[in-house]
This record gives C-alpha cells, structure tokens and sequence, in this order.
C-alpha cells in the first residue's frame, strides 16, 4: 500500500516562492510517476506537473512552465515540487498522487495525499 503526505504548503505574497514535499511509505517512489495536481474552490481538479518512475522526465501545465520545477530525492523517497512567481491564481489545494501511468490527468492515479494548501494573497 502506498501512503503519500504532502507537506510546505502556506501562506505567500505574491510573487513569493513556496516548496512542497510529498514523502511516500510502503514503497519506493521511483517505481511509480507521480503527479501534482491542484484544486481551487468551484474549480476541477487540474494535473500542474507530473514526473516520470525511473526515466525522470517531466510534464508541465502551460499556467506553470518556467515557474514550477518538480523533482525527487531518491534517498528521502520525496518528490518535491518547487513553485516560484506564485501569483493568487496559484491558490488551492494541492496534491500528489501516484501512478502505472505517465499522465497529468487524474483519472488513473491509485494513490492521493491530503493535501496541503497554498494560498497566495497580499
């Protein structure tokens, strides 16, 4: 069974940085693609990033590319999602999940954290 937490998510002005973690138990992360998704009060569910088990290679929304940079520390089993430039419409829940599947769609990602919110305001 895999468990994800995420963690680092608060309160940033705008134009701020913030870095969130998602730290996995049960099984070694690089086995899976993990995502990042965000959600927004009356808003869907939106995949922001997504990283590739073993190969590494990424996938970003277009509202986030060349503001978020995801990565992972294998010797943590963490994947990290760095946010840089963040703007009030970066505000939401965000989530990590993990998948068989190389996707920024929700549909087919087993294992969610709870999540942790970000909200960017002045």
């Amino acid at each position: 069974q895999v468990a994800l937490v995420e963690s680092g998510g608060g309160l940033v002005q705008p134009g701020g940085s913030l870095r969130l973690s998602c730290a996995a138990s049960g099984t070694t992360l690089d086995y899976y693609h993990i995502a990042w998704f965000r959600q927004a009060p009356g808003k869907e569910r939106e995949g922001v990033s997504c990283r590739a088990g073993l190969t590494g290679a990424t996938d970003y929304a277009d509202s986030v590319v060349g503001r978020f940079h995801i990565s992972m520390d294998n010797a943590k089993n963490t994947v990290y999602l760095q946010m840089n430039g963040l703007n009030p419409e970066d505000t939401a829940v965000y989530y990590c999940a993990a998948s068989n599947s190389f996707s920024r769609k929700a549909m087919g990602y087993n294992y969610w954290g709870q999540g942790t919110q970000v909200t960017v305001s002045s």
